[in-house]
């Protein structure tokens, strides 16, 4: 039997009060209205701003995949839009302000429509759709962009990861900028995979300097992909995850899917091909600009990097900020730009990556400072003879 749309209900108010007019007379009615008692009236907008919204459903063997285990899926509902969340029979009850009820709700019946399917569904999905429901929707059909690749649906967990999905599928050059854990590389990976299985490309070229972070490694033995492997283990791992292993190897095993360090890239025209720089950041200017020119016909290249973590020598500039800034409104390219709120590895690293942006901003703050010469004493007291 085809699974039906969950049923959702609200229940009437039952906190006790009653309308003039239904028991309670009119003087009585003013007197509850009466502004002599600010807490009062504060409590009664509280109360009236609440709701107690039921979502029903059907299928009661499809919850426990719903719920999670030990409902742990309510309980990050609790959390995020801070309601109280229980489940009852094929019933699960939210209470709390009206409106993070009605993104609960939205939350649930989207994924029930996902278990209804077959697909499974986990915190992260959750937490995406939470963070879509909070602000206007950006993505290509009105909800979170999603790229779906042999293994898996890549859904946005993030307002601005969707708009990142749209840059990718409209614009040709595409920069992710942004702090780690926003999922930049690895949609761009997810991506590249998307267009390489539907024949939009031939191949996949993954590229990155080889810039030691803050440590010198030494000599690294092996043949040109043993050296760098080390270096492009985050994009290995991502292709891993949106691609069958065996095809990953198989495709790198003929060329399908090739690694190519950054300072072996000068003098080739990249066609059909699907080109991503990681950690861009570590690019020089003259070394981003030799990068961006590579690009050829029925190509895509997207370009990711933090800001925050150049391993450069001192003094040299960053070409990621620069190219931003030179290609800013050319035809055809896209930056995205990712804040600390759309980091989704987890919460400690948001709130990791947001102390570093305090102490950053304040060390900017201190230097900008002007210097106050100290006051000169003019007038001061002569010395007696």
């Amino acid at each position: 039997m085809a699974s039906r749309r969950p049923v959702q209900r609200e229940l009437p108010d039952l906190t006790g009060s009653r309308a003039p007019g239904n028991g309670t007379s009119r003087d009585q009615a003013s007197r509850d209205q009466s502004p002599r008692d600010p807490s009062t009236r504060d409590q009664s907008t509280r109360d009236q701003a609440r709701a107690r919204v039921i979502v029903a459903f059907d299928n009661n063997r499809l919850l426990p995949r719903l719920l999670g285990e030990h409902d742990i899926h309510l309980a990050l509902i609790e959390d995020r839009l801070g309601i109280e969340a229980h489940a009852h029979g094929n019933q699960v009850i939210l209470t709390g302000p009206g409106s993070e009820c009605a993104i609960a709700r939205e939350v649930l019946e989207e994924l029930y429509q996902r278990v209804a399917k077959g697909q499974e569904v986990g915190p992260g999905d959750f937490d995406g759709l939470i963070r879509h429901g909070r602000q206007p929707e950006p993505g290509p059909t009105g909800g979170p962009a999603e790229v779906a690749t042999r293994r898996r649906i890549v859904k946005a967990r993030t307002p601005m990861q969707s708009i990142y999905m749209k840059a990718l599928a409209e614009a040709d050059l595409v920069f992710g900028i942004g702090p780690a854990g926003t999922g930049k590389t690895y949609i761009a990976v997810a991506y590249a995979a998307h267009c390489l299985e539907r024949g939009l490309v031939e191949r996949i070229i993954l590229s990155r300097p080889a810039v030691e972070a803050g440590e010198r490694l030494g000599f690294l033995p092996g043949d040109m992909r043993e050296k760098v492997d080390p270096y492009l283990r985050p994009l290995y791992d991502a292709l891993d995850d949106v691609l069958p292993p065996e095809k990953v190897k198989r495709d790198l095993d003929s060329g399908i899917i090739e690694i190519a360090p950054l300072a072996f890239m000068r003098g080739r025209t990249l066609a059909n091909a699907f080109v991503i720089l990681d950690e861009a950041q570590n690019t020089t200017a003259m070394q981003m600009k030799m990068f961006l020119t590579r690009l050829g016909e029925k190509s895509k290249m997207v370009v990711t990097g933090d800001p925050t973590q150049i391993d450069l020598p001192g003094g040299v500039k960053s070409g990621l900020m620069d190219a931003v800034g030179l290609l800013d409104g050319v035809d055809g390219i896209r930056a995205v730009r990712f804040e600390t709120a759309d980091v989704v590895r987890r919460d400690l690293v948001q709130r990791i990556v947001a102390a570093y942006d305090r102490a950053n901003e304040r060390a900017i703050s201190a230097a900008a400072k002007p210097v106050v010469a100290p006051a000169s004493r003019s007038g001061g007291a002569q010395s007696g003879a």
